[in-house]
């Protein structure tokens, strides 16, 4: 999981590793192979990506997952629904119609159509209610179970403590500390110690 204040850098380096954004410098590796290298449609098939705000294609749902996997069945498009908290009639939904969470998580289900190897979520709970938000973290922490690793940006140390696994702190567009979220306290700059405390946002 990327933390940090607002205006980091956390959303710019997970644009990065789909190619949404290129570095000036250094590199962005997916396993052994350097991104820039790879074809950008293929990678974005790969490393899915969840904007903060959703981002429904016109048409209906159904239309919408067909954009990512064009053959995609009914019963394959309502077992992904199913997986972000959706039943069925959402298929026939006029997606631009939905509600801020719905359209979050149709955008999360067009995501996981494509069987990511890697999913990006910037801040996607920041638009549903609570019930939704734990909801998306247990799929998160489902989908990390299965082997689908997840990299996710948030703003809420909360939910920092309750879904992640590892924690990158980024500061002024630095990796500041790296730590489990149980110590990411500990040994940590000043920098991000303030960011802790709440000190800066």
């Amino acid at each position: 999981m990327l933390v940090g204040p607002s205006g980091s850098g956390k959303s710019t380096l997970l644009r990065c590793c789909n190619r949404l954004e290129v570095p000036t410098s250094g590199r962005v590796l997916f396993g052994d192979a350097d991104v820039a290298t790879l074809d950008p449609l293929r990678l974005r098939r790969r490393v899915g990506m969840v904007f903060q705000r959703p981002t429904p294609f016109p048409g209906t749902v159904r239309e919408n997952l067909q954009v990512a996997e064009p053959s995609i069945a009914d019963a394959a498009g309502v077992s992904v629904l199913g997986q972000v908290g959706l039943d069925a009639v959402f298929l026939d939904r006029v997606a631009t119609e939905l509600s801020g969470g719905e359209a979050q998580r149709v955008c999360l289900a067009r995501t996981l159509v494509t069987m990511p190897e890697v999913v990006l979520m910037d801040e996607v709970t920041s638009s549903v209610d609570p019930a939704q938000r734990f909801g998306l973290e247990e799929l998160a922490r489902s989908l990390a179970a299965t082997g689908v690793a997840v990299l996710w940006v948030t703003h809420d140390l909360a939910q920092m403590r309750r879904v992640a696994d590892h924690v990158l702190v980024v500061i002024d567009g630095q990796i500041a500390h790296a730590a489990h979220p149980a110590e990411v306290d500990v040994d940590a700059p000043a920098s991000v110690r303030a960011f802790l405390a709440g000190e800066t946002s």
